[in-house]
C-alpha cells in the first residue's frame, strides 16, 4: 500500500500521512461494498500480512491505479 501511498502523494500534492488517510479511506469503502472474496482479495494485493504472494504483495495494482491517476 506504500507505493499507492507515495503515487497519490505524488499526483495530489498532499503529504504522505494525508494521502495514506486517503486511501485507507477508499480501500475502506470498497471494501464495504464488496463480497467477502473480493475483499480478501484486496488484502492479498495491498500485502495482508496473512498474504501469500510475497514477491509482489500489490500483484499489479499499483500499475491499475496509476492508469486511474493519469500514470503513463
Amino acid at each position: 500500500m506504500d507505493e499507492i501511498v507515495k503515487m497519490v502523494a505524488s499526483k495530489t500534492g498532499m503529504s504522505e500521512s494525508v494521502a495514506k488517510i486517503a486511501v485507507e479511506v477508499v480501500v475502506s469503502q470498497l471494501k464495504s461494498r464488496l463480497p467477502d472474496g473480493v475483499r480478501s482479495q484486496i488484502d492479498t494485493l495491498l500485502g495482508d500480512k496473512s498474504s501469500t504472494k510475497s514477491s509482489n504483495p500489490l500483484g499489479g495494482l499499483t500499475d491499475k491505479l496509476g492508469g486511474m491517476f493519469g500514470k503513463k
